[in-house]
C-alpha cells in the first residue's frame, strides 16, 4: 500500500483540509497505515500535481488553508490500485527475532518487554473497542459501513492475537526449567 492510496481513500470518504486529513489519519486510517503530518502535506501536493485531487481555498480561513477533494482521475487510480494483485505481506517483526534469540542465548529480561508489549496491545484494543462503541453502536446495514466495520474488527482481531501470543510467550518464559 502507499500513502497516496490511503489519502485518496480518505478523500473519497470525505473531502477535507490537510489538517483535517492528518487528524483523520490519527483517528482511523493511521491505525493501519502510518504517516506524519509532513508526509501527508507533501503527498497532497503530489496528488494535486498529478491531477488526482484539487484544492480550493477555505473561505475565511487564515494561512491559505485549502480543502482537498478527489477528482475522477483520482477515483480511477484508486479503482486501478484496488484491483491490483496483492501478495500476502512479508512478516518483518523484531519481536519474533528477539524471541528466537531468547531461545538460544536466554534467559534475559525479555519477559519484562513482552509484558510491556502485551500492555500496549491491550491499550490499542481498548481504543478500537471505544471506536467501535462510538462509530458502530448497531450492526451497520450499508455495505460501505459494514466494510469499514470489518476493517476495525480486523484490527481488533490482530490486537487480541498479539495479546494471546505475548501471554503464551510469557507463560513459556516463566516455566521453571
Amino acid at each position: 500500500m502507499s500513502l497516496p492510496h490511503a489519502l485518496l481513500t480518505s478523500l473519497a470518504e470525505r473531502p477535507g483540509s490537510g489538517s483535517e486529513l492528518a487528524g483523520r489519519f490519527d483517528r482511523s486510517i493511521g491505525y493501519f497505515w502510518q504517516a506524519t503530518h509532513q508526509q501527508i502535506y507533501r503527498e497532497l501536493a503530489r496528488l494535486e500535481a498529478a491531477g488526482w485531487v484539487e484544492a480550493e481555498p477555505v473561505e475565511g480561513a487564515r494561512g491559505g488553508k485549502r480543502r482537498f477533494r478527489i477528482l475522477p482521475p483520482g477515483r480511477e487510480e484508486l479503482r486501478r490500485w484496488i484491483n491490483e494483485r496483492q501478495d500476502p505481506p512479508a512478516i518483518r517483526d523484531e519481536l519474533m527475532v528477539r524471541i528466537r534469540a531468547e531461545a538460544v542465548v536466554g534467559p534475559t529480561d525479555l519477559a519484562d518487554e513482552l509484558a510491556a508489549v502485551a500492555e500496549r496491545h491491550r491499550d490499542k484494543l481498548a481504543a478500537y473497542l471505544e471506536i467501535e462503541a462510538r462509530d458502530f453502536p448497531n450492526e451497520p446495514v450499508s455495505p460501505e459501513r459494514r466494510l469499514q466495520h470489518l476493517v476495525l474488527k480486523a484490527g481488533m482481531a490482530f490486537e487480541r492475537h498479539r495479546i494471546a501470543f505475548c501471554d503464551e510467550a510469557l507463560a513459556i518464559l516463566k516455566t521453571p526449567l
